[in-house]
């Protein structure tokens, strides 16, 4: 690792934390929360934790007799975490191997991460694996690309002005759009009751360009795609144009998102 990296992945979870948590991110948690029957005196584990709001707002519903913990792999989401709310009990790890030991939560939660795990079916075994007897699995997962069309329409703008790989980092957050693939993991890596929902939700962002300038600069480099300053300024005079139906009469960028909440028991 050199030693800009760690700065840029500092900046790149801040710059997630500013942009998306507030425009995309926080209006789900309470829908996972509310799945997961948290109350007070509950120990949980937020799951792909990103810079925390999920677990942020577990903590204010467990209280100080519970207790929230939160991994992720990636450091500088866990630098912004910690400082966020250093009362959590952040750690480095990865879904398919949680740095946790055994029957250690009454609840294990996880948005938008499920996605991008390498294995997902151990990964949800292993969940499973620090859960205690009949407690709560509650993951999230984006519906399909059709189904939040403004983000297709960005993928068209970045297949054509950045290239495919750019334009996959941005498709990676629907990949397990399809229902019926989400219950299929969730069987076979042993959950009981599953349940999936589907709920709408709405992204609001400032302007066209706080959208498109939120992923080029907060999620492509979470996801190791770097673009130079004269792309990403070149992008965002295209995307004006290329978003302009998304756009409200206030000149926000408002649009419609669709979300899968898986919900089951450890037997």
């Amino acid at each position: 690792m050199n030693q800009s990296q760690p700065h840029a992945q500092i900046a790149a979870a801040s710059a997630y934390e500013e942009l998306f948590v507030p425009a995309l991110f926080q209006q789900w948690t309470h829908l996972l929360i509310q799945a997961a029957g948290l109350e007070p005196g509950s120990h949980v584990l937020d799951v792909a934790c990103g810079t925390g709001i999920l677990a942020r707002d577990a903590l204010s519903t467990v209280g100080p007799s519970g207790s929230v913990s939160g991994t992720d792999p990636n450091p500088g989401m866990l630098e912004v975490a910690r400082r966020l709310a250093p009362e959590v009990d952040w750690k480095r790890g990865t879904a398919e191997a949680l740095p946790f030991p055994g029957e250690s939560f009454d609840c294990v939660i996880s948005q938008f991460g499920l996605m991008f795990f390498s294995d997902h079916v151990a990964s949800v075994r292993e969940m499973l694996r620090v859960l205690v007897s009949g407690g709560r699995l509650v993951l999230s997962v984006w519906d399909t690309l059709e189904r939040c069309p403004a983000f297709a329409d960005e993928v068209s703008l970045l297949e054509r002005t950045a290239g495919t790989d750019a334009a996959n980092a941005l498709r990676a957050p629907f990949v397990l759009g399809n229902k019926d693939d989400l219950v299929q993991i969730a069987n076979q890596a042993g959950v009981s009751s599953v349940a999936v929902n589907t709920h709408q939700g709405t992204a609001r962002f400032p302007s066209i360009r706080s959208l498109v300038e939120a992923d080029l600069r907060g999620w492509l480099p979470v996801m190791d795609i770097h673009l130079q300053e004269e792309e990403i300024q070149r992008i965002l005079a295209e995307a004006e144009g290329a978003l302009s139906e998304h756009v409200n009469t206030q000149g926000e960028a408002v649009f419609q998102v669709s979300a899968h909440i898986l919900s089951g028991t450890k037997a």
